[in-house]
C-alpha cells in the first residue's frame, strides 16, 4: 500500500482547528457521517470532545455518539476534504 492510496483516519491541522472551534464554543453543529452500516445520518449535536486513539481520530458528541472523524462527511455545511469514502 502506497502513501497515495492509504484511508485518511486522522484529520488534517485545519480541520482539527475547526473541530477544536466547536468543542470549545459548545455551539450546535450539524453533522453529516456515515455509520457503520454505511447509512447517512445527520444530527444536530455539539462536540463534546476530540481525541485520536490508535492512529484515528474520533470526535464524541453531545448524545454519546462517537464518530470517526474519516466517516464524517460535512460540519455545518463544510465538507471535511479528504473523510469519507
Amino acid at each position: 500500500m502506497t502513501a497515495s492510496n492509504i484511508p485518511a483516519r486522522t484529520a488534517d491541522c485545519v480541520v482539527q482547528g475547526m473541530l477544536r472551534d466547536y468543542l470549545m464554543s459548545g455551539r450546535l453543529a450539524e453533522v453529516i457521517y456515515r455509520d457503520g452500516a454505511g447509512q447517512i445520518c445527520t444530527v444536530h449535536d455539539v462536540i463534546r470532545d476530540l481525541f485520536s486513539r490508535a492512529g484515528e481520530d474520533f470526535i464524541m458528541l453531545g448524545r454519546g455518539n462517537l464518530v470517526g472523524i474519516d466517516h464524517v462527511l460535512m460540519i455545518d455545511g463544510c465538507q471535511l476534504t479528504g473523510t469519507g469514502d
